[in-house]
């Protein structure tokens, strides 16, 4: 009688154990939900390429690469630099003003091209660039910009923007968990950003370079 006390009494604090144990881990995970995979916590994946996975169910996301410029406790974003849309008259990009200058309507038949950034914000035209260029609406990342007014596209289809750029329409954007939620399921690697994979690499290489360069930051 007293060896299955004591049995019952040890398996007892086992199950208490464990489930002190699943208690903390779920506090863990509420407190730092941008933060949280596969029971560890890791660096935000901002300033990294996010890369799709042969595991992506999402068609519109297959073999892509994406730049991730926020990562935080509200969600990511990114924009897509592999799937380009062709090129795109800059008349059908920037608002055809009355009081354009005679240079200006000039360039309005100047073929720009232009990439797929994501399905969010469809309509929103960001240009990704070297930092050697900057307007009052340039943000700078790690070693690369972005600006977001209609002068750069004016300067790009005059060939006195900046040395290297893509012009990009629509973002990728998750909500809070959500990125998480994919990597989890293995849908995603992160790659470290390459400079030349954005601007030289033909669009056909970029996927298969860095998913080749790939990996799981934990």
């Amino acid at each position: 009688m007293r060896e299955l006390f004591r049995l019952m009494k040890k398996l007892l604090g086992i199950l208490v154990l464990g489930l002190l144990f699943n208690f903390y881990i779920s506090v863990q995970a509420q407190d730092s939900p941008k933060n949280y995979l596969k029971g560890k916590f890791y660096n935000s994946v901002k300033n990294y390429f996010l890369v799709a996975t042969q595991e992506m169910t999402d068609p519109r996301f297959k073999n892509t690469v994406i730049i991730m410029l926020e990562n935080d406790e509200k969600g990511a974003w990114g924009l897509v630099i592999n799937k380009p849309l062709g090129s795109i008259p800059l008349s059908t990009l920037v608002y055809k003003s009355k009081d354009a200058t005679i240079k200006q309507k000039e360039l309005y038949n100047v073929k720009i091209p232009v990439y797929w950034g994501g399905p969010v914000n469809k309509n929103k035209i960001l240009i990704l660039h070297s930092q050697e260029y900057k307007n009052e609406t340039t943000t700078n990342f790690k070693n690369i910009s972005i600006s977001s007014n209609y002068n750069i596209l004016f300067e790009i289809a005059d060939n006195k923007g900046p040395k290297e750029y893509l012009v990009i329409i629509g973002i990728s954007s998750w909500g809070e968990g959500q990125l998480e939620g994919e990597m989890e399921r293995e849908g995603w690697n992160l790659s470290e950003i390459n400079l030349d994979l954005i601007f030289e690499m033909d669009n056909t290489e970029k996927w298969l370079n860095a998913i080749n360069n790939s990996f799981i930051r934990l």
